[in-house]
């Protein structure tokens, strides 16, 4: 006899677990079965109780700070569970009261009528490279700030750099060079000298890990073959796979282009049809390194020495996709340009195809699934 089924919602909070059940059927009871604190052996009290009533269980709860420990314990016990995109949740019009008990309630209705969209959970080791690559971009983060500062105290007190390349050894011996006129404001600048210092070691000690790191990985195969395209380096690739995880998910590379945000805002209606700038809608993480590798199809297409390197070892097929990339959006650079489209236009066009040749190769290498 098959069971019947419970949706259960869960609201995740820090310290709090607010839990609602939805019973199968479509005029099932949906009740609040009450708060637990935040922690695993709260809920597994929980689940033993409804597990004790014969039910095939269901959870969900919203992807948030508290990362995927629930969905990994559940799923681990061989329970449905999924985490769901809160952006992507239906909301009601004219809903104006909010708290943790309509929360779960809602999550168990949704579930329930199979209207949520769950996202992608990563695997613990692959969550790991994501925390290490995500580390060095605050690194990078923290480096510009720390430029920035230099910059707007030295313009305060009237120290202009007339070279051309900022951030450049000349640039660092000039500012070496300059003696302020108060003790006070000389130890400021050397403070925020040190503190470049410091943010520029951090990311290069992060970077070192990542290459040492990195050909451990069950995702090396794949971070090493999306490295065969201009502009995608060591950080672009596995940025990218740490992220996204395998892109041979996505049916399509317009799929793919959607979930990253790559593709144009549209507003029409009827005979009116208004596309706007990009919707900037997913992973932003992603969307950024693939625009910063987009500057690369700016040059005439080669395979310089560095990327020659990178191809080694790669089968023929994956070389040709490379190329044939090259061929492609270099000429498309050189299009949009002489068309008068602003530079920062056409490198976002670029990453949008870019995406979609990353896509190609993922489908010419075999990832080793972990059981």
């Amino acid at each position: 006899m098959k069971k019947s089924s419970t949706f259960v919602g869960l609201d995740v909070h820090k310290n709090s677990i607010e839990i609602a059940i939805a019973e199968s059927g479509r005029n099932g009871e949906i009740r609040r079965y009450g708060k637990i604190d935040g922690s695993l052996a709260g809920l597994d009290k929980v689940v033993r109780k409804l597990v004790s009533k014969g039910c095939e269980l269901h959870f969900v709860y919203e992807a948030g700070p508290c990362g995927y420990e629930i969905h990994r314990h559940l799923t681990a016990q061989g329970f449905d569970c999924m985490v769901v995109a809160p952006s992507r949740i239906p909301k009601q019009s004219g809903n104006r009261i909010k708290n943790d008990r309509r929360d779960a309630q809602m999550l168990a209705r949704l579930h329930r009528a199979g209207e949520l969209s769950a996202v992608f959970v990563p695997l613990a080791e692959d969550e790991a490279m994501r925390d290490l690559t995500r580390s060095r971009e605050d690194a990078k983060s923290a480096e510009k700030k720390a430029k920035q500062h230099i910059l707007a105290f030295l313009l305060r007190h009237g120290h202009r750099f007339s070279g051309r390349a900022p951030w450049s050894q000349a640039h660092m011996r000039w500012i070496a060079g300059i003696k302020m006129a108060h003790p006070a404001q000389q130890i400021a600048l050397q403070e925020y000298i040190g503190a470049l210092s410091e943010c520029t070691r951090r990311v290069e000690r992060l970077t070192e890990q990542i290459q040492q790191l990195l050909p451990q990985w069950r995702m090396a195969p794949v971070a090493k073959a999306y490295q065969s395209l201009r502009g995608v380096s060591l950080i672009v690739a596995a940025t990218t796979v740490a992220e996204i995880g395998d892109l041979r998910r996505f049916e399509s590379p317009v799929e793919l282009m959607s979930y990253l945000g790559l593709v144009p805002s549209e507003h029409s209606s009827g005979e009116s049809t208004k596309r706007g700038s990009i919707t900037k809608a997913g992973n932003g993480h992603v969307r950024r390194v693939l625009v910063e590798a987009a500057w690369a199809y700016r040059l005439p297409a080669r395979v310089s020495r560095r990327l020659h390197s990178r191809q080694e070892g790669l089968s023929q097929d994956i070389c040709d996709i490379s190329w044939k990339a090259q061929l492609r959006l270099c000429a498309r650079y050189k299009r949009m340009l002489a068309k008068g489209k602003p530079k920062q236009v056409i490198v976002t066009a670029i990453a949008r195809e870019l995406c979609a040749f990353m896509w190609a190769i993922a489908h010419e290498v075999e990832i080793p699934i972990m059981a």
